[in-house]
């Protein structure tokens, strides 16, 4: 003997049908609900690794136009080197003729104006008489010995050297002097003796 639901008439099977129906329904929905989770999930993780790619290919952009800017100020800066290097004998004739006082008239504004101009390109001169000598700076032509220097010292720039930045471009050429064999600079008990001498002396012609 077959049971009946509870509830319903003899004969009449609907309310089994609708839970049935509801049960159905209620299995559908939770599929669908966890194949819409997948989905989520990997459109997710699609999403995330797209601007993965996208931000390396950003950053590597990035450095590739630093790296061609980077090219670009290097060539730029040894074309504008070797251009320089090429007009300082042109500079060293206008030197020599500044000091035989040759520079006159439209010759004066023309070496004028090609001075100016390579000063703004970044060509600096140095060299003076008087500094101290570095060897990384100064070729010395000349050596002698003064009791005037303590230590050595350009004592004459018998040609000027030529610098862009920070890169020696040709070393001045100097004449050195180096101090007396055997002489030493005077010390604070050398002085303080010499002003007590002096004070004595002062003394003794009153």
């Amino acid at each position: 003997m077959t049971d009946k639901p509870q509830g319903g008439k003899p004969g009449d099977d609907s309310a089994a049908e609708e839970a049935v129906i509801k049960a159905a329904e209620e299995a559908a929905a939770g599929a669908g609900s966890e194949a819409e989770g997948d989905e989520l999930a990997t459109a997710k993780r699609e999403a995330g690794e797209r601007t993965a790619d996208l931000q390396r290919l950003q950053a590597e952009y990035q450095n590739y136009r630093k790296r061609v800017e980077r090219d670009r100020l290097t060539v730029r800066e040894i074309a504008v080197s070797n251009i320089l290097e090429s007009l300082i004998p042109v500079l060293d004739d206008i030197g020599r003729a500044r000091e035989h006082g040759e520079v006159t008239g439209g010759f004066k504004s023309v070496a004028e104006s090609l001075e100016t101009v390579v000063a703004k390109l970044g060509l600096q001169q140095f060299g003076k008489e008087g500094e101290p000598f570095d060897p990384t700076m100064h070729e010395a032509l000349m050596h002698s010995y003064s009791s005037d220097v303590t230590e050595d010292t350009c004592v004459q720039v018998l040609q000027p050297g030529y610098r862009i930045g920070e890169r020696i471009i040709r070393p001045a050429m100097v004449a050195v002097a180096e101090p007396q064999p055997g002489a030493q600079a005077p010390g604070p008990d050398a002085e303080s003796k010499s002003a007590d001498a002096d004070k004595t002396d002062g003394g003794s012609d009153s």
